[in-house]
């Protein structure tokens, strides 16, 4: 199964915290916030997490407004701040009060996204998953964690849930290069939270092909015997018994599919409106 290239390795929960396979333990940077991690390539693209975005402003309007002034976190947004300055104005779209903080370890990203125009409420720092000191209402970490082994991604969520304002909420997971596959946990501070699957349905050919976009805690469990497997082949299954609505187009056939799955006793959110975007979305760990 392929991988998309990591946005960056953020930081451990703690010093002797876990480290990419093979690579040295990474040195804490000096402040009160201590950054702990190795940055990578920090590949991105404008319009790259246009699905997730989507996601949290059309599900989590109602969460974002709750609030006075809410702070979001952009964690890991890569080489250029262009990801963290499109989540702001998404974000500004549904609630204009609120704040985005884009969060890197490598000090020239950072300053590359200070350098660039900024409007009010949107600033960038040094950090990882310690962030910075901070409390926000969201993280957004995606394609953070899939250099990391699959033990050391419950130890990341557990720090950065564990800094999360009351009511809070982390979205991690992982999108291709041109962000037409994206597949994301949605979780709250405590307890189990969801799932979502999105994707360009003009260029799906199949539901399966979400599997190599996988947050990095399913990966290996794309196998059978485990609940993602089943729901992969189920919603396979389900898209196959939908041809005869391939002349009304993807979204329509998707719909179908997916509602073929909520019927036959799938936990599947009844969220319609979100399957003609092409997303599904289950509670997740079950």
């Amino acid at each position: 199964m392929t991988t998309t290239p990591p946005e960056m390795a953020a930081a451990g929960p703690t010093p002797a915290g876990p480290t990419p396979a093979g690579k040295r333990p990474p040195r804490l940077a000096a402040g009160r916030a201590r950054a702990l991690g190795l940055p990578t390539r920090g590949t991105t693209a404008p319009n790259r997490l246009r699905r997730v975005d989507r996601w949290l402003t059309g599900t989590q309007a109602a969460l974002l407004r709750t609030a006075d002034a809410p702070l979001v976190v952009d964690l890991g947004y890569g080489a250029s701040p262009v990801t963290a300055v499109e989540l702001y104005d998404r974000l500004r779209a549904v609630c204009p009060s609120a704040r985005v903080l884009g969060l890197e370890l490598d000090p020239e990203r950072v300053a590359a996204g200070q350098a660039a125009a900024r409007p009010p409420g949107l600033v960038f720092a040094r950090g990882g998953f310690e962030l910075a000191g901070r409390r926000p209402l969201v993280i957004r970490a995606m394609n953070v964690l899939r250099q990391y082994a699959e033990h050391d991604v419950e130890p990341a969520w557990r720090t950065m849930r564990g800094r999360l304002a009351p009511g809070g909420l982390l979205v991690e997971g992982t999108c291709d290069e041109i962000g037409r596959r994206a597949c994301w946990f949605a979780l709250p501070a405590e307890g189990p939270g969801t799932l979502t699957l999105s994707a360009h349905l003009p260029s799906l050919e199949r539901p399966s092909e979400l599997a190599e976009r996988l947050p990095k805690t399913l990966i290996a469990r794309n196998v059978p015997g485990e609940p993602i497997n089943a729901l992969l082949v189920a919603l396979d299954a389900a898209w196959d018994r939908a041809a005869s609505y391939a002349p009304f187009g993807p979204r329509v056939r998707w719909s179908q599919a997916v509602a073929a799955l909520h019927t036959e006793g799938w936990p599947i959110y009844p969220t319609p409106r979100r399957w003609r975007l092409g997303e599904l979305t289950v509670p997740w760990p079950g």
